[in-house]
């Protein structure tokens, strides 16, 4: 009798897909290479089964159009897949690894993202991206007004100077330079409306969304930070705890132990960087009011008298992110212990 395929693992591509089929006993079925027009019609074909991917480039467009005709489709990190190449970087090899990694108990997931969840995902990434490049045209502002001998300040109002410093005194500069300059206050300008745009979009999905709601209630999670948590977590219950969902984000100390002896080092950083800087910085403003009113914030005031400035704020950056956990797991707004 032949068998089903009951798992397969499947390694992604622009054009050319690897596909590794397996029975119920382990045997290999399947072994072939998929072109993109074939991938829904192969898989069409095959009885409902489970299908393993990585969490890279368009894996969640095809996990729900899997997911779309009957198949039970499970994400996982690259890295945890990693492990399980048996040997040289090809893509059967991938597709091999990604077969077995699936199946195993301890393995680690990522939920599949909606639709709209990549929609709300893709407005953050567009408003991060120009917010460096607003950075990098400050700086070139304010570092090409220096060469004629104009300084202005850091920050919002360093910048509203050199614009107006480039306005008030265009005799300073040679014909090239001022081309050059009111280039980069136009391009400045026409970035900050765009800006501006984008964080009108993400607000307005933030009042909507009632997960991400409930995270602004926690203290230095703003309307940005929580709509990013809540389209990039779909699944909070994935993580079995907060410390898991702030080790996923990268918040928690690097082990390096050996023969009993515990050594913990820096943060791993590994994990999702936008939503760790962005935790990161609510903590940093959280920090700057605690300085101001320690009374108010006895836990942080402490800590901050213990340790240094930056370790003290990640520390925190950690705690906000299993506060965040707890929240959306028990799908309640935020009470702080009395």
């Amino acid at each position: 009798m032949e068998q089903e395929v009951v798992t397969v693992g499947l390694d992604l591509a622009k054009n050319v897909f690897q596909v590794h089929a397996i029975g119920a006993d382990g045997a290999v079925l399947i072994r072939r290479k998929l072109r993109r027009t074939e991938v829904i019609r192969f898989f069409a074909e095959l009885p409902r089964c489970l299908v393993g991917m990585e969490a890279c480039a368009s894996a969640h467009h095809w996990a729900r159009e899997l997911m779309a005709i009957g198949h039970e489709v499970r994400l996982m990190p690259p890295a945890y897949v990693k492990p399980y190449v048996k040997r040289g970087k090809t893509d059967a090899a991938d597709a091999e690894a990604i077969c077995e990694a699936v199946t195993r108990p301890t393995m680690r997931f990522v939920a599949v993202k909606s639709v709209e969840q990549q929609a709300v995902l893709m407005l953050h990434k567009s408003r991060d991206l120009m917010v460096r490049q607003r950075t990098m045209l400050i700086n070139a502002l304010r570092g090409h007004l220096a060469e004629y001998g104009i300084v202005t300040g850091l920050g919002a109002a360093g910048v509203v100077a050199s614009l107006k410093a480039l306005h008030e005194e265009q005799d300073r500069f040679p014909a090239h330079a001022r081309s050059a300059l009111h280039g980069i206050a136009a391009q400045l300008r026409a970035l900050a409306s765009e800006i501006e745009r984008l964080e009108a979009q993400i607000l307005d999905w933030h009042r909507n969304d009632e997960t991400s709601r409930r995270l602004a209630t926690i203290p230095g999670i703003g309307p940005i930070t929580a709509s990013a948590i809540a389209a990039a977590v779909p699944d909070a219950s994935l993580f079995r705890s907060g410390r898991q969902f702030a080790a996923w984000l990268g918040l928690t100390p690097r082990a390096n132990s050996s023969g009993g002896k515990e050594r913990l080092g820096g943060i791993t950083k590994q994990g999702d960087g936008y939503l760790r800087r962005l935790l990161v910085v609510g903590s940093t403003a959280v920090m700057r009011m605690t300085r101001k009113s320690p009374a108010r914030q006895p836990w942080m005031a402490g800590l901050l008298e213990r340790k240094p400035t930056k370790i003290a704020t990640v520390a925190l950056a950690n705690k906000t992110a299993r506060i965040a956990w707890a929240v959306m797991t028990r799908k309640e707004v935020y009470a702080p212990a009395a």
